[in-house]
């Protein structure tokens, strides 16, 4: 008996190549940003169990290194868009997963109300062994006949269900398992992995198998022969025409190519471009999740990283280190703006507006993370004193440091950050003044550093020299938000 397949499964499995396509280079394009896969959250350097990097680091090197520098530049054939554009990976990964989602959703919709869930999903525990007798044959050189009544074997069976029913859901509840918005949230859900680190490598590692999938699925495709199974998967039945079929096959995977081709060529010669019209279908959610999530994360003294990686190098100009070397006995903080009353602040006095600690996992962009207790004031009680207008949208950080010098990669400028005020006025918004009970270090960011608890790691500007409230930040810099999102096209949201 012959078998065909709907259309409308046709049309999701053409989705589902293009989509995984996107979503794997892209993927590879942000591990590339942190090479290493750890099981443990604190990631301490030189005890990831997989490492993509020749280069080695160590805790108690000695010569002082940033995290910035674990960072690999993998070729525009392999990653998407490839040489160190981390912002933009992320922007056509969250576009994607999206569209993915979507298409995965019709698809087993779709697949209970046509009844074709008989074909993928096993009844009887039998396949198993039958998959292995299945295997058995392919590995002796023979081909296996499918089951009476489907157009599958037993493997191929277990596998489909596999992919469908396991490993694609699988990725997508392990990539919600490293939002910061959402484990911020919900710190219970990335515990159900064994935390955020080993939900990062079941990620990897499941698109692994998915690729794997991908090259037996294709080699049986090839084996059985492309013209008959391309005449039911493209045409819909085996009884269609095979010179069709591969035509229409090959002009699909042409396809799938040229998308890839064009996504990458266009990506590196037209970043910004790319940064905005991928942020108008990521940044959207990117805001509902800051907006709406508040962070519970209670950790304990116990729970803190024995090492913290640092990103990026102090300021190097003279004025901050004579601060440092003052022990910031003459630093002041300048709050000013959009507000009815401006400050200039001491230490001292910042500590006197009130002063709170919190135990919370801090997550880079990167990729990796590390748990510190924080000592500071919270944002609220700044803007409580300084009292801001009316038409204040968004707060301003400041920084000491010169981008030119401490990251001269091509880029330039002061550091600087921007918050939605009302991310200012969640419990866990503070300025950092301490760090596990002393005061804030100079490599993480002394004499104070933001604490958004909820965004990523580049959200929370270190070496903070003023805050300025203002109602719009399309005129600072660039106009994209911030240093990084101007300089490196991150997406201004900082939730997952």
């Amino acid at each position: 008996m012959q078998y065909g397949f709907p259309l409308w499964l046709v049309l999701t499995h053409f989705l589902n190549i293009l989509f995984l396509t996107l979503l794997a280079r892209s993927g590879v394009e942000i591990l590339s940003a942190f090479p290493k896969l750890y099981l443990s959250d604190h990631c301490p350097p030189g005890r990831e169990f997989i490492r993509f990097s020749k280069r080695t680091f160590s805790a108690d090197a000695a010569k002082p290194w940033s995290s910035l520098d674990e960072e690999e530049s993998w070729s525009p054939a392999v990653a998407l868009p490839g040489r160190k554009n981390l912002g933009l990976a992320r922007h056509w990964h969250f576009m994607t997963i999206q569209f993915w989602i979507l298409t995965g959703l019709a698809y087993v919709i779709l697949l209970f109300v046509d009844a074709q869930w008989r074909r993928l999903v096993p009844t009887h525990w039998s396949i198993v062994p039958d998959a292995f007798r299945v295997i058995a044959t392919y590995l002796s050189g023979h081909l296996a006949p499918p089951q009476r009544g489907l157009p599958y074997d037993a493997a191929q069976q277990l596998a489909y269900f596999i992919v469908v029913f396991v490993l694609a859901p699988l990725q997508v509840l392990t990539g919600a398992a490293m939002s910061p918005a959402l484990i911020a949230r919900f710190p219970w859900y990335p515990r159900l992995f064994g935390g955020r680190q080993a939900a990062r490598s079941i990620h990897f590692l499941n698109l692994c198998a998915l690729l794997a999938f991908v090259v037996v699925h294709t080699a049986l495709v090839v084996i059985h022969g492309i013209p008959r199974e391309w005449a039911a998967i493209v045409l819909t039945s085996y009884h269609s025409s095979h010179t069709w079929a591969v035509v229409i096959g090959t002009i699909g995977i042409l396809f799938v190519v040229g998308v890839n081709v064009l996504a990458t060529v266009f990506s590196l010669h037209h970043r910004r471009r790319t940064q905005n019209l991928l942020g108008k279908l990521v940044d959207p959610f990117e805001r509902l999740l800051s907006r709406n999530f508040t962070s519970h994360q209670r950790f304990r003294a116990k729970d803190v990283s024995r090492y913290h990686r640092v990103n990026g190098y102090p300021p190097p100009d003279e004025s901050y280190r004579a601060l440092a070397r003052g022990e910031f006995a003459d630093y002041r903080l300048e709050v000013g703006g959009l507000v009815e009353r401006p400050l200039l602040l001491t230490l001292d006095e910042l500590r006197g507006l009130g002063w709170t600690t919190q135990i919370t996992k801090h997550n880079c962009i990167q990729g990796w993370s590390a748990i510190a207790e924080w000592g500071g004031v919270p944002l609220a009680a700044i803007l409580e004193r300084c009292t801001p207008l009316p038409e204040a949208r968004h707060l301003v950080f400041l920084a000491f440091d010169d981008k030119t010098i401490t990251e001269n990669e091509g880029r330039h400028g002061y550091f600087y950050g921007t918050i939605p005020l009302y991310l200012a006025l969640k419990p866990q918004s503070i300025l950092a003044l301490e760090m596990n009970g002393r005061p804030l270090p100079v490599e993480h960011g002394a004499p104070a550093r933001v604490r958004i608890e909820t965004q990523l790691g580049f959200k929370m500007v270190k070496w903070v020299r003023s805050i300025e409230l203002v109602g719009s930040y399309t005129d600072i810099g660039q106009g994209q938000g911030g240093w990084r999102e101007d300089q490196q096209y991150y997406a201004n949201a900082a939730g997952i």
